[in-house]
């Protein structure tokens, strides 16, 4: 067997992708079986504001629902209201959750604003372990914190309000 991880095999050219690609190896070099879930590790470009990211573009998204047959949802939190966006004076800026509507399963998160590269981390985990949007938006977020940001995104996309 042949194994290449990082830049290399040209799948994320992201240090963190790297690491998770050698554990991986490590762990089928050793017998017991592993595939990295590339749709489950998080981006982020330290801008102003910055960007973050886990899973397929927006555009991705709406043609793997429409190859395999599902409902993509979208629902958006917003940093304009968020108590501490606006204390930190960065109230620019949004967080898009991409489901699936027949599952409820998160398929990608886009943000743009303060700390989004932290922010991405919660959302990574929700990819990675099949966490859906109902789960999320009964899940507690600290007030006050970014993370409400989140918080109205999930519950938007079941029909809530978060305040």
């Amino acid at each position: 067997h042949v194994y290449c991880i990082g830049d290399a095999n040209g799948k994320m050219m992201l240090a963190h992708a790297a690491s998770a690609q050698g554990i991986s190896a490590i762990e089928n070099i050793c017998g017991r079986e592993h595939v990295v879930n590339h749709d489950a590790i998080p981006a982020a470009c330290f801008t102003h504001p910055e960007i973050a990211m886990v899973g397929p573009t927006e555009e991705q998204a709406i043609e793997r629902a429409a190859k395999e047959g599902w409902t993509l949802g979208k629902s958006q939190g917003n940093f304009r209201a968020n108590s501490k966006a606006l204390a930190e004076l960065e109230g620019n800026g949004i967080a898009k959750v991409l489901y699936n509507k027949d599952t409820g399963k998160v398929v990608a998160v886009h943000i743009i604003g303060i700390h989004a590269a932290d922010l991405i981390q919660e959302c990574a985990n929700a990819v990675a372990a099949g966490t859906t949007v109902q789960e999320l938006s009964m899940m507690v977020h600290t007030h006050p914190t970014l993370c409400e940001v989140l918080d109205e995104a999930f519950k938007g996309a079941v029909g809530m309000s978060a305040h």
